[in-house]
Order: structure tokens, then sequence, then C-alpha cells
């Protein structure tokens, strides 16, 4: 990797706004989430959040401006008004500074921050977040999409099921600590080739009588079941034997173990980054352009 300087990377596509300093390693990085006061995400309000913290946030990492040799900023997919505030502030920035500017993918950045904080190589990767779910792998010199959901992602299942609970955002903590006082009981699973859908597994877990604790353990279960299996046939179909989990339902520790298991059946390398590079980032943004 190139030494470019120290670069500030800023990112703010949904519901976390994150800036991050980085030169040849993480010299800093701090997060101001937005949480709403009731329901999911409103795009709006996040946007107003991080207009709100946005100069409180910069001062933390942005130490030293002289140093500075390139902005960052996610530039999308995203929240629209989310995204706008982000390049605003960005591209002010460097205006000030008169240091480039760039644009990051959101997702690439969430693959190459695993990448580089686990120094795996050429794995399969299954990418588990709010909006997103996809089994991706780098093939002749591009990434590609081997599975992905039809419907919604995995996190945005999750909060939808935790919203009918009436239980706060985001949703996947709670329902992973329920998980763990429940029992399996039988829910819809949804794999079509390698593709796979949520939102019939939500449904019908919205409308079980079981308890809460059964019905997030069977949420859970079945939903990453799902997840593991794409992600399995994906990489006997590409031949990998590396499998690098990345995104915020990443966190989730039985996700982690699922997915360590078919690793170990398989013979191969199991990697996730550690919990500050799953969830959205300012470094996976800053990272990018270095």
């Amino acid at each position: 990797m190139p030494v470019f300087g120290q670069i500030l990377g800023i990112e703010g596509t949904a519901w976390n706004l994150s800036a991050a300093l980085f030169d040849q390693d993480l010299i800093s990085l701090v997060s101001r989430p937005y949480s709403p006061a009731l329901g999911g995400i409103h795009p709006r309000e996040a946007a107003q959040h991080h207009a709100s913290v946005m100069k409180e946030l910069i001062s933390l990492v942005l130490k030293d401006p002289d140093k500075i040799t390139g902005i960052a900023f996610s530039q999308g997919p995203g929240l629209g008004p989310c995204l706008r505030t982000v390049a605003t502030a960005a591209r002010s920035l460097a205006l000030a500074l008169g240091v480039p500017l760039v644009g990051v993918n959101h997702c690439i950045a969430h693959i190459e921050i695993g990448r580089f904080a686990t120094g795996c190589r050429d794995p399969i990767i299954l990418y588990a977040s709010g909006a997103n779910t996809q089994v991706i792998g780098y093939l002749n010199g591009r990434y590609r999409i081997f599975g992905e959901t039809l419907d919604i992602g995995i996190g945005n299942a999750l909060d939808k099921f935790a919203r009918s609970k009436d239980l706060p955002h985001p949703g996947g903590p709670i329902i992973e600590a329920q998980a763990k006082l429940g029992q399996y009981i039988d829910l819809p699973y949804t794999v079509k080739g390698m593709d796979l859908a949520f939102s019939g597994l939500v449904s019908a877990a919205k409308d079980c009588r079981a308890t809460l604790p059964d019905v997030c353990c069977s949420l859970q279960e079945t939903a990453f079941a799902m997840c593991v299996e794409v992600t399995e046939r994906a990489m006997s179909l590409a031949g990998k034997e590396e499998v690098l989990l990345v995104g915020g339902v990443g966190a989730n520790r039985r996700l982690q173990e699922m997915l360590r298991m078919m690793c170990e059946d398989r013979g191969a390398q199991f990697y996730v980054p550690e919990q500050k590079y799953l969830g959205d980032n300012g470094a996976m943004i800053a990272t990018q352009e270095n």
C-alpha cells in the first residue's frame, strides 16, 4: 500500500457518523451515532443529527490540519440526506485545506477494511449489514457478487422484527441477547439458488405466538443458516479457502460461530475484524485513499 500521507475519512451513509485519521495505520477513530427516539432510522432526522455534531466530530480527529493530504468521504450507497450532509462537509474541508477530495464506495470500504484488519488474502466475503446482504469474491480483477438478498438486508430484517416488538434501535444486539435464552422452532427458510430472501421469515417471526426468546433464537438461526449456506456454496464454486465476515451484523457472535464451524469442517480459514471495523466507521473510508 503506497503511503499517501494522513487521510481524514468521514462516514455517514446512515445512522452512524464517524471520522478517522489514517496514515500507514489508524491514528484516531471517533463516532457519533444517531439514535432515533422511536422506530427506525428517519433519513432527514439522521442528516440533521450528522450536521449538528459534524464540527465536534471533526475537531476530535483533526488535531494538525497541516498534515492532512486528502479528504475521503462515503459517496454511497446510503440515505440521500445523510450522503449530502457528509459530502458537503468533506468538500468544505478539502477546499479549506487545499487537498484532494475523494468519494469512496461504502460497500467496497467494508470489504477492504476487513482485509486490512485481518490480513486475509483471497476470501469469499459475507457482507452482512443493515441494508446489504451479499456474498462476494474477487475474480479476474474485480469484485463479483455470487449471491445476495432479493428483498431486504439482514440487519434491516432484524430491525423490522425488533420494531414489531417495541424493541429499541438497533434491534440486532437485543435479539442476540434474547436468542441465548430461547429454543429453536421452525420458521421459513428461503434460499433460491445463490440468493436469499428475508421478508417471509420476518413476517412469520412477527406472527409467531412463541415466547420472545424462542422467536429471536429461531429468527437468528434461520437467517444466519441461509447466509452460511450461500457462503459455503460460493467457496466451493470459486475454489476459495478463506471466508471474511464484514458489516455491522458481523458483530453477532452466533453468526461468527456458525461461519467458523463451517470453515473448520471444510479446512478453511475464517476471518472477522475487530468490532470497531465491523459497523459503519470512518476508518474504512480513510484507508481507501492511502
